[in-house]
């Protein structure tokens, strides 16, 4: 191990019979332009990406990662952003051969790239798809251009609807992002930006009531005619019927799919407790060892992450930590109850290494308020737990282990 996971001493008393799935994301962090409403790692690019210096700083990253992950399979790879796909054919292509090189990735694995409509080229979506790309993640967010402008957009409906038909050429496997509750927007027009995506038949959709998050322009500079509580819940009543309606299934809290084969290989492990390494400026990894449970962070700041990996001294970890087993049955909780299935209760021992009986009163309490179902099998949120998950998870907050 590097200077990361094997460098902390002592035992945490924790004791894992077996390690969750791994799953790889790899953070791109230029954009054309930073949107107003974004809270992500994400830069304004100024001229050229500098994609030499990009790659060779990931596989310097990736390297001092490995240690970490020996003998261990990759089910899926996310490459997120920023704009991913401001990378050339050939970067990319680089790119995923130097992971195929380094790990062991399952032949059949998810291998996600974020798109913006504006940066879609046919020619090289379909080259992204020859090295190995089989999902699209499009970030449509509405096809009405007024709101497309408010939201700092890059491209307009023209572009998004150009980009839906490429993509779905490119690759098997595509998802849109949209938002609603945006500025000035009516249930109408809500509805209409649903059914446009609807239309292509794609097999998931990621639906997302907009939020002013803290460290954004929105947040400083909130836009004016923000639809109240009750037209915002009113949108998110008219998503549900609609999708519904149309045989997508609402199986995560933001995420609609056509069938279980379509949901998000790659999200569904992070709900599930499962392990994730994070490669890129900003990225996150959570990974389990026999006796606990390590989190890092790289730095956010391109340039620094780039400079430092490149060290191979470990100074491109920005903060590094055990999850201390008094977070862990919040830390669990907060992920596994976001799909509306719930998990297997079994996952909660073999991926936490804690015994059940560590949250037996905070379920007890959710069982009496009815936010849990009464089932000792699978772990899952009722339809009332459910629609107030922030309730639920209080529950989990602050539960002191035996």
């Amino acid at each position: 191990m590097g200077q990361g996971a094997a460098a902390l001493a002592g035992d945490t008393g924790l004791e894992l019979v077996g390690l969750p799935p791994l799953a790889v994301y790899v953070h791109v962090p230029w954009c054309v332009r930073k949107c107003p409403y974004c809270d992500f790692n994400s830069h304004a690019l100024q001229g050229e990406l500098p994609e030499e210096q990009y790659l060779a700083a990931l596989q310097a990253d990736l390297e001092q990662a490995l240690p970490d992950i020996w003998g261990r399979q990759v089910s899926s790879v996310f490459i997120g952003g920023g704009t991913p796909s401001l990378l050339s054919a050939k970067a990319l292509d680089s790119l995923l051969s130097l992971l195929r090189t380094h790990l062991t990735i399952w032949p059949d694995a998810e291998i996600t790239l974020e798109a913006n409509p504006g940066t879609i080229e046919a020619g090289k979506f379909a080259a992204y798809a020859a090295s190995g790309v089989n999902r699209l993640s499009l970030g449509i967010q509405s096809f009405d251009d007024h709101a497309l402008q408010v939201l700092g957009r890059i491209h307009d409906a023209k572009q998004a609807h150009a980009a839906i038909d490429i993509a779905q050429r490119a690759v098997p496997r595509v998802n849109l992002d949209l938002m609603f509750a945006l500025p000035g927007q009516s249930l109408q027009a809500c509805e209409a930006d649903l059914r446009a995506a609807m239309f292509y038949g794609t097999e998931h959709l990621s639906l997302y009531n907009l939020t002013l998050e803290p460290n954004t322009v929105f947040a400083k500079y909130p836009p004016a005619n923000l639809p109240d509580d009750d037209l915002a819940a009113a949108m998110q009543d008219k998503v549900e019927e609609l999708t519904a309606a149309q045989g997508w299934e609402r199986y995560e809290v933001s995420a609609y799919a056509k069938s279980s084969r379509a949901r998000s290989r790659h999200n569904v492990n992070y709900w599930e407790f499962g392990d994730y390494l994070g490669l890129g400026p900003g990225a996150h990894s959570k990974l389990s060892f026999y006796n606990r449970i390590h989190r890092q962070a790289r730095l956010k700041q391109p340039e620094s992450w780039m400079e430092q990996a490149v060290l191979r001294n470990g100074s491109h970890i920005a903060s590094e930590q055990d999850i201390a087993h008094e977070d862990l049955p919040f830390e669990f909780m907060m992920n596994a109850l976001r799909l509306k299935e719930g998990v297997p209760w079994r996952y909660f021992t073999e991926r936490t290494g804690l015994p059940q009986l560590a949250v037996a009163p905070a379920v007890e309490r959710c069982l009496q308020k009815g936010l849990l179902e009464d089932d000792a099998l699978q772990l899952k949120a009722s339809t009332l737990g459910w629609r107030f998950l922030n309730d639920t998870l209080e529950e989990f907050l602050e539960e002191k282990l035996p």
